[in-house]
């Protein structure tokens, strides 16, 4: 039954078998003495000498055995699924990200020195596919090909950029495994993540911990703390190790995944240095993908597990949306689209060229944030959302083109340049790309955000967007929302230049989008 509900969940085709036993509680010796504890999934006909795929999990082995580990058993692996340090029965502490090199290599080593192991397969997804990363320079000859999934070298860096500090993602994440491990955890869910909402709610901020689940967390206190280039994380950048893969690489990600923009570094430095890789990015956000991923492991996976090659594709395969279809380039970003400035103007319009100068206000204020909607999240809303609602609030701008007499094909790298003053020195600028359909509705396809100082001067905030692939089809409008914040997904900025850890003040502020020939505030799209 369990394999009927994973197979429609992720929209997999039937197996070539259902009937696999798993061996539990294999304890798995690291280099220091501690012990991680793995399960070994086989199909019941036998899985010695099978390909291993290898996935290591902070998250515990049960439903992600279940979710990951079966469909592979039932598809040609064996799969070894291990607990990381600290969690689910493995010795010693969790701590985030900091141990996965050497326990990676430790696992390595151990299962290569197994009878029963012979080619293995590197596969998972989010923090799953990152331990891929922390040992990819260093792999055994036993290991044929990764399959990281929306997942990056750096991983958790993403988020903690000094111009836009994230909240929501690594905040919820440190809830998550501060209280994944409770009684009940599973059923309780819904009520935490509740509970988890109103915490982010609080100040200071560095209380929200105690606030969401009564505990202080030292991951959260450090993401509050330091950012990426605090010396806090070193070691948990991995960039440096992805030009010296040996192995095949097949990385897929989502147009709406926190990690995306991290993804596709990571693959122009597989492609830059000449190592097999191929990518598909998909309309997924970080949490909902179809059957992909599976189909990856089955067709690329197993290929080069048997020393074979794959079926022939061409090496970027990208969903078009808009166009709703999948199509194939041979790079990242592909060749042949033009960087094509879209300019903000007088009275909402959007335009080919820059207006009259002239200027658009409004007030920004933190105890009523303007909030998140849709785009690049770990919530159940993420993805592309209708964007009326937001768009109503007297707090975010919007500038759109007239209705367009043919398509407007955008595929590559996206960002913007707005010209921009506050009446306070600190301040935030939020840049969102919709498409407007016959209708009327607005509806997001990428956005970014920038934090500044001296903002009581204009300047010109550069804002980097998510990277996309969209066709704004005729008779759509372009639109671009220009506003100071999207909260829970970004803390929010007090205005006052203190710690968003300690700040407990909160200060409105009248902001100022300036446009025309001389501050030429403008989106820049890779057009075709």
């Amino acid at each position: 039954m369990i394999s009927h509900i994973v197979q429609r969940m992720m929209k997999l085709s039937p197996p070539p078998t259902r009937n696999v036993v798993v061996q539990r509680n294999i304890r798995v010796p690291m280099r220091d003495g501690v012990e991680l504890l793995a399960d070994r999934w086989m199909p019941r006909s036998g899985g010695d000498g099978l390909p291993t795929a290898l996935i290591r999990s902070p998250y515990g082995r049960g439903m992600f055995g279940q979710m990951f580990a079966r469909p592979l058993a039932e598809r040609g692996y064996q799969v070894l699924i291990q607990s990381v340090r600290g969690g689910f029965g493995s010795g010693g502490t969790f701590d985030p990200m900091r141990q996965e090199r050497e326990d990676g290599l430790a696992t390595l080593d151990w299962l290569v020195a197994q009878p029963w192991s012979d080619a293995i397969v590197l596969y998972g997804l989010s923090y799953l596919g990152h331990v891929q990363w922390t040992v990819a320079d260093q792999l055994p000859p036993q290991v044929k090909a990764m399959i990281p999934i929306v997942t990056e070298s750096a991983l958790t860096l993403e988020f903690l950029r000094p111009d836009g500090m994230s909240l929501e993602t690594p905040f919820g994440w440190g809830v998550l495994v501060g209280t994944q491990e409770r009684p009940l955890a599973m059923l309780r869910k819904p009520f935490q993540d509740k509970k988890t909402a109103q915490a982010l709610q609080t100040l200071p901020l560095r209380e929200a911990d105690i606030a969401a689940f009564g505990e202080r967390s030292a991951y959260i206190q450090d993401i509050l703390d330091h950012d990426a280039g605090s010396a806090r994380w070193e070691g948990f950048d991995h960039s440096h190790r992805v030009a010296e893969v040996s192995v095949p690489v097949s990385s897929i990600g989502g147009w709406y995944d926190i990690f995306l923009p991290g993804q596709l570094r990571d693959f122009q430095v597989l492609q830059r240095n000449g190592r097999p890789a191929r990518l598909t990015v998909g309309p997924w956000t970080h949490t909902e993908f179809d059957s992909t991923p599976i189909d990856e492991a089955v067709t690329f996976g197993l290929a080069h597990a048997g020393g074979v090659q794959p079926p022939d594709r061409a090496p970027v395969r990208l969903y078009v949306m808009g166009e709703e279809a999948w199509r194939d380039f041979s790079s990242w970003p592909p060749a042949g689209y033009t960087p094509q400035r879209f300019h903000l103007g007088s009275g909402g319009l959007l335009g080919s060229a820059p207006g009259e100068s002239s200027m658009d206000s409004y007030r920004y204020d933190p105890a009523d944030p303007t909030p998140a909607e849709g785009g690049v999240r770990l919530s159940g809303t993420a993805g592309r959302v209708d964007n009326t609602a937001l768009e109503a609030r007297p707090d975010v701008l919007t500038y759109t083109t007239p209705v367009l007499d043919s398509d407007v094909e955008v595929i590559g790298e996206v960002s913007a340049e707005i010209w921009f003053s506050s009446s306070l020195a600190h301040a935030d600028v939020f840049v969102r790309l919709c498409d407007v359909d016959a209708e009327g509705r607005s509806w997001n396809v990428c956005d970014g955000l920038v934090s500044l100082t001296g903002a009581e001067q204009p300047q010109c905030a550069t804002v980097r967007l998510w990277p996309t692939a969209y066709r704004f089809r005729r008779g759509h409008r372009i639109r671009v929302q220009v506003s100071s914040g999207a909260f829970p997904r970004y803390a929010r900025n007090p205005g006052t230049g203190e710690s968003r850890a300690t700040a407990v003040t909160m200060l409105a502020a009248d902001q100022t989008v300036h446009f025309g020939p001389d501050r030429p505030s403008a989106i820049i799209l890779p057009v075709r």
